[in-house]
């Protein structure tokens, strides 16, 4: 039987599903501001300009919050890789990625409450939430302060560059969204991944069963039979 541990508080979970569903809504009227046929709109322009308008203040109000009780709670430690282990960690991931998940291997890094990440969930988030996502409400403000925007920035019209900035990360956080959802299918069953997120508790991998992690969440090396028991 799997092992469970509880490795994700309510707050955190309760912020990831607010934040998915406003980075859902903003991807729907932006794509819907910007591509639709002004005859034939995929959400008639008042409202989805509606909608971007109030996702984007709350999920600019959303981040702030987030980043006082990711601040508060220690919770930043998460995100950070430690040095000695990004280039193996990240090869050991890629590796499973790859292809230890097609031959049934364990996952190279067990979640603990002191590390929920393997280095590579570290890395991608540690972009998105510290880089892109600041990137992202910077040039949305733009638009809701045209008046705060350089007047000429790169030889352009200062509005220009942001624009395009703003499209450019947005699409980029909507293929980093459906790759995380694609990742949350890679646990013991394919929904077990969005059920932790529900509830705050991990499966172990069966192949990780009876195996403590050291202190950085690294199983002890499988066996020859991939972990499985006997």
């Amino acid at each position: 039987m799997a092992e469970r541990v509880y490795i994700i508080p309510l707050w955190l979970r309760l912020w990831h599903w607010t934040n998915a569903t406003l980075m859902i809504l903003l991807m729907a009227s932006g794509f819907s501001l910007h591509f639709s046929d002004p005859g034939l709109p995929l959400i008639r322009f008042d409202i989805a300009r509606t909608i971007h308008n109030v996702s984007g203040i709350a999920l600019t109000v959303l981040y702030v919050a987030y980043l006082v009780w990711n601040t508060v709670s220690g919770n930043w430690r998460q995100y950070v890789p430690a040095a000695d282990e990004l280039i193996s960690g990240l090869n050991a991931q890629n590796a499973y990625v790859a292809s230890g998940i097609f031959k049934g291997a364990p996952p190279p890094t067990v979640p603990t409450p002191g590390k929920k990440f393997n280095v590579l969930q570290q890395a991608t988030y540690l972009l998105v939430m510290y880089v892109a996502m600041p990137f992202l409400i910077v040039t949305g403000i733009a638009f809701f302060f045209p008046e705060w925007a350089p007047e000429r920035l790169f030889g352009m019209d200062g509005l220009l560059p942001l624009a395009v900035a703003h499209y450019v990360i947005g699409f980029l956080l909507t293929l980093f969204l459906l790759g995380h959802i694609y990742m949350g299918t890679m646990g013991t069953t394919a929904a077990a991944g969005f059920k932790m997120m529900i509830t705050g508790w991990h499966d172990d991998h069966p192949g990780h069963a009876g195996q403590p992690p050291d202190r950085t969440g690294t199983p002890p090396t499988p066996s020859a039979n991939g972990g499985k028991r006997a």
